[in-house]
C-alpha cells in the first residue's frame, strides 16, 4: 500500500463539501432558522420528513439530546427502505401519497417542515412540500442544487423540490453522491448526503435556538439521558418535555 488511501480521500472531499456550504449557504441557514424559530415561538411544531436514506434526518433530530423537543419527524414505513427495500422505490414514487400524508398528520400553521431529499425529483417529498405550501406551511428543503438540475423532472408537473420550497439549503453533495472514483469502476463510490445532511439539519437547529434566546424565548431542548445518573433533574425536565409533547406528536 502507497499513497493516499480511498478512507483518507473520502474525508478529504467530505471536508470540502463542508467548507462549500459554509462558503455558499448561510443567507439560506439564516432564512431557513428564521421559519423554524417563528414556527417554535407560535406553538408550532417542527415536521421532518424524507423517503429512502433521507429519512436518516428526522431519526437523527426526533427526542434527541441536546436538541429541540417540538420536532415530529414523519417516519412512513412503506418509504423509509428499512424493511422491504425494493418496494420502497416505488412507494415514493406514488402520486398523491404525499398530499395524504400531510392530511393524515395535519400539518398547519404554525407548524414548519423540513424536507430531505439528495435528488429533489422523487414524486412523494416535492407532492409534500406542495401541500404544505397549499396549507401555508413553510418549507425548508435539504437537497443537492446540482443534482436536481442534472436530472430529467420525475414528476408530471415537471416541477421539483426546490420549486415547491420557501428556503433551500444546498448540501453542495455531487451527482449520484458518490464522492470518490476508481479506476476500474465507472460508479462513483463514497455516499455523501447523510454526511452532510445529519450536519445541516443539526446546525440549522442549533441556530434556531439562538434566534429564540435572543428573543428572549427559552426553548424546549432535551438533555442527554444519560446525565440523570449523576444529576436526577435532568429526567424530570426529560419527563415533562415527554409529557408535554406526547399527544402533538404522534410517534413520541
Amino acid at each position: 500500500m502507497s499513497g493516499v488511501r480511498s478512507w483518507q480521500r473520502y474525508f478529504a472531499e467530505i471536508e470540502k463539501i463542508f467548507e462549500r456550504i459554509q462558503s455558499t449557504q448561510a443567507e439560506n441557514f439564516e432564512a431557513a432558522a428564521a421559519i423554524l424559530a417563528e414556527a417554535i415561538e407560535k406553538d408550532g411544531l417542527i415536521h421532518v420528513f424524507g423517503v429512502g436514506h433521507s429519512t436518516i434526518l428526522g431519526e437523527e433530530v426526533k427526542w434527541r439530546a441536546a436538541t429541540l423537543a417540538p420536532i415530529h419527524a414523519i417516519n412512513e414505513l412503506s418509504m423509509s427502505g428499512v424493511v422491504e427495500i425494493t418496494k420502497s422505490g416505488r412507494m415514493e414514487n406514488l402520486l398523491g401519497a404525499g398530499e395524504a400524508m400531510v392530511e393524515y398528520h395535519r400539518i398547519n400553521p404554525p407548524d414548519a417542515v423540513i424536507i430531505a431529499s439528495q435528488s429533489g425529483n422523487n414524486i412523494v417529498p416535492i407532492e409534500f412540500a406542495e401541500a404544505c405550501r397549499a396549507r401555508g406551511v413553510k418549507v425548508v428543503a435539504i437537497n443537492s442544487i446540482e443534482y436536481t438540475n442534472f436530472l430529467n423532472p420525475r414528476h408530471p408537473s415537471g416541477k421539483k423540490l426546490k420549486d415547491h420550497a420557501d428556503v433551500v439549503i444546498d448540501n453542495c453533495c455531487p451527482i449520484g453522491d458518490g464522492v470518490l472514483t476508481m479506476d476500474g469502476l465507472d460508479q462513483t463510490v463514497g455516499p455523501s448526503s447523510t454526511a452532510a445532511g445529519v450536519p445541516i439539519i443539526n446546525a440549522l437547529l442549533a441556530q434556531t435556538v439562538e434566534n429564540l434566546l435572543e428573543k428572549g424565548i427559552k426553548p424546549d431542548v432535551y438533555y442527554n439521558g444519560s446525565l440523570a445518573m449523576n444529576r436526577p433533574e435532568v429526567k424530570e425536565h426529560n419527563n415533562a418535555l415527554v409529557d408535554k409533547y406526547f399527544y402533538r406528536i404522534r410517534n413520541l
